[in-house]
């Protein structure tokens, strides 16, 4: 069945259009082959980290934070925004779960909605659409990308001035002129290759390795697939800074297995949106790979998902949703769909922006909890999609089923597991 629906879409761009884009020969200093060549970003290449998560590493502290929020600043001042995110009131939902709530105006476009195909997560890409070779080079911040070098003593390595090389396509990390949050940025993989909005396991590896980079768990990265609101299909990951801890981070988990390379995973319990939360593996690249093995499942199978990479990438939350589609078989009530949120990573972790002054004075646990329940799949069909992961992955569902039933037992026992980020503390946000 081709299920449709309409909404406005995010602008992350100044050179965003409704549908189309201008030819070539622009004269405006995009990514395309009329002005590439001789373009030059700053580029940032991290060490090829081949480690297991959370050991330490001999990199300068706060440096890739200090290039992206120095970067971010500067196009701040020169006006590239379409509003200033600053000025947008937070508060923290009073309630056991501690939603946090952000009216974001800005992001409230009186504009008209365009149509989304929400059944189909696998789509082409389309050149003819708006994507990042069309963004001004103004709005990207530097290049991104991990060492090939295996010198142990190189670490990072920073070059403030290097040519953009087209026939080796580079990763960018550019800005989103409409911000959720200050330093909200765009990881771009291999920006000149075209990828649609999938997830792959060397695009995946690139954000985790960023999020270890940053060091700093209130830096988060998002991913959203076609059909759980992503508005781009040109692959690209989200990103910003929130200094207080998510709900989805505080949430209970229950572990259900361990993988032959040392990944745990979870279920996450307690929560309005049923998900799987991966910690651990003998390596960076054993946890990437196992959530990249999870999320190409879901693709190949066009379920709707997102992803959450937390705690300076030591857990990555995988959500698969079903909103748009209920949206599409007209099954969401006309009170939800009137708040124009598109429940996206950030909302599905807990994190609402909302666009109208009502919905934010009126915001409650109670609402939070009701418009996620909406995005969440049922128990019934979160079974059959881990069933999917469990085989895409390695694993059988009877080893699924005997650990989870040996953590049962030890939660009888009064003993239950409970996520938390070790070095994320909940912070007051003043309005």
């Amino acid at each position: 069945m081709l299920l449709k629906i309409k909404r406005v879409p995010t602008v992350v761009s100044n050179y965003q259009k409704d549908e189309t884009v201008e030819e070539g020969g622009c004269g405006r200093n995009c990514l395309s082959k009329c002005c590439i060549n001789g373009a030059r970003l700053p580029l940032y290449t991290c060490k090829n980290l081949d480690k297991s998560i959370g050991e330490k590493s001999e990199s300068p502290v706060m440096f890739l934070e200090s290039l992206v929020l120095g970067e971010w600043e500067d196009r701040f001042q020169r006006g590239l925004f379409r509003y200033d995110v600053t000025s947008c009131e937070t508060k923290v939902i009073p309630g056991k779960y501690g939603f946090i709530a952000q009216l974001n105006e800005g992001r409230h476009l009186k504009k008209r909605p365009t149509e989304f195909r929400v059944d189909k997560v696998l789509q082409p890409f389309d050149g003819n659409k708006f994507n990042f070779t069309k963004v001004g080079q103004e709005e990207l911040l530097f290049q991104f990308e991990a060492s090939n070098d295996d010198d142990d003593d190189k670490g990072i390595q920073f070059f403030p001035n290097m040519p953009l090389d087209a026939d080796n396509s580079p990763s960018v990390v550019a800005i989103n002129v409409s911000p959720i949050e200050y330093g909200h940025v765009l990881l771009i993989p291999r920006v000149l290759d075209c990828l649609p909005q999938m997830i792959d396991h060397k695009s995946l590896l690139l954000a985790l390795q960023m999020a270890i980079e940053a060091a700093n768990p209130y830096f988060r990265l998002g991913y959203n697939s076609l059909g759980a609101f992503a508005t781009i299909n040109h692959l690209h990951f989200q990103a910003y800074y929130l200094a207080m801890q998510f709900p989805i981070e505080k949430a209970s988990s229950l572990k259900m297995t361990t993988t032959n390379n040392g990944v745990k995973i979870s279920n996450l319990l307690n929560y309005p949106v049923r998900g799987l939360l991966f910690e651990g593996g003998n390596s960076i690249k054993d946890l990437s790979d196992t959530v990249s093995d999870a999320s190409v499942c879901l693709q190949n199978n066009s379920i709707p998902f997102n992803i959450l990479i937390s705690d300076s990438g030591k857990q990555i939350f995988l959500l698969p949703q079903c909103y748009a589609e209920k949206q599409a078989l007209g099954e969401v009530s006309s009170k939800l769909l009137d708040t124009q949120v598109n429940p996206a990573v950030w909302e599905m972790s807990g994190h609402m922006v909302l666009k109208r002054k009502e919905d934010y004075e009126g915001a409650s646990e109670e609402k939070a909890w009701k418009l996620l329940a909406e995005v969440s799949l049922s128990e019934e069909r979160f079974k059959e999609v881990n069933t999917l992961i469990f085989e895409a992955i390695g694993l059988s569902s009877h080893e699924e089923e005997e650990e989870e039933l040996e953590e049962q037992s030890s939660m009888n026992g009064g003993f239950i597991r409970r996520v938390h980020c070790p070095s994320v503390k909940e912070e007051a946000v003043s309005n």
